[in-house]
């Protein structure tokens, strides 16, 4: 059974929190408000919660899910390396509309797909999911929507995709930017851009010290 909770006034809020922490710590599913779009989300280390996040989005391990973090301390945790160019960018862009591929710490017992060895990691500029990723820890979170529509930018559109696989829909109003992150990966000798979206490749070439062609891998 799915339900939808307004997170707005401080009252509501608390109480969609709280019904968002539980279904997550239950092994459920969540649409949660950010930044960019409306995701999809659910505990990173709950392997079946996981592949349920996948079924709902008709889409295969091929296709991996990224994680979302409340905070910039917890990256470390999470990968294997953490060089200064992704410190950089975190310091930069985060929270905000930047996602960073980096090697995963090989201790982590999770399922995200076929990450090849990586993880995709962002913290989101939106208070109400930094609240709930403070209190769950990192969740694994992809665009609120069937694999090759339209991402939502507010939960009305999300649960028109999504229905009853979620659990608990959280309405924050509308997405602010309404544009997918952009992504970078850091996890070989040489930065490349996967995609761009929130945050140009100027913004972050210029971070980087490099130049905005060769993010894009273009002459």
């Amino acid at each position: 059974m799915s339900k939808t909770y307004s997170c707005e006034g401080e009252r509501n809020r608390e109480l969609a929190l709280t019904a968002a922490v539980d279904a997550v710590k239950a092994g459920r599913l969540v649409v949660l408000p950010t930044d960019t779009l409306y995701g999809i989300g659910c505990d990173a280390f709950n392997t079946y919660s996981v592949a349920n996040l996948l079924a709902a989005k008709h889409r295969g391990p091929d296709m991996p899910v990224p994680v979302l973090v409340g905070s910039w301390d917890t990256i470390q945790g999470l990968v294997a390396v953490y060089p200064q160019a992704a410190r950089d960018l975190v310091e930069a862009f985060w929270p905000g509309g930047l996602s960073i591929v980096l090697p995963q710490a090989p201790s982590l017992q999770w399922n995200l797909g076929d990450t090849r060895g990586t993880v995709m990691l962002r913290m989101p500029l939106h208070p109400i999911a930094i609240e709930l990723l403070r209190r769950t820890g990192p969740m694994a979170v992809s665009s609120a929507n069937i694999s090759g529509h339209t991402p939502p930018t507010t939960a009305q559109e999300a649960e028109t995709q999504l229905g009853k696989s979620v659990s608990v829909y959280l309405d924050g109003g509308q997405a602010p930017v309404g544009t997918p992150s952009s992504i970078i990966d850091l996890s070989g000798p040489i930065p490349r851009l996967l995609r761009e979206g929130a945050i140009s490749a100027e913004a972050i070439a210029e971070v980087l010290g490099c130049s905005a062609d060769a993010l894009r891998g273009t002459p």
